[in-house]
């Protein structure tokens, strides 16, 4: 896993902000706290290059209480083969 950034609070949708770290995740990546539980996705990435804002879909909103601080992880996703060419015979 990769350190994402730490949890800054909360917008009014329901949605978490993060400070990110020079590490830019990819949209649709899965966030993960500290002891590996999934907390959500990357929904939106935004701001300055060097220390970027993330807005982060939460699975479950009964986690934004006392998000703040949190520091969260990500996993890069895989495209499953979605960039190669496939033969026009097949």
């Amino acid at each position: 896993m990769e350190f994402l950034g730490v949890a800054d609070g909360t917008t009014n949708n329901g949605t978490m902000v993060v400070i990110g770290t020079d590490n830019i995740p990819g949209m649709g990546d899965p966030v993960f706290d500290s002891r590996e539980h999934k907390i959500g996705t990357v929904k939106r990435i935004f701001g300055p290059v060097g220390e970027p804002f993330i807005t982060v879909a939460v699975c479950d909103t009964s986690m934004l209480e006392g998000i703040g601080g949190m520091k969260l992880y990500t996993k890069r996703r895989t495209q499953n083969g979605k960039d190669k060419r496939r033969n026009r015979r097949d």
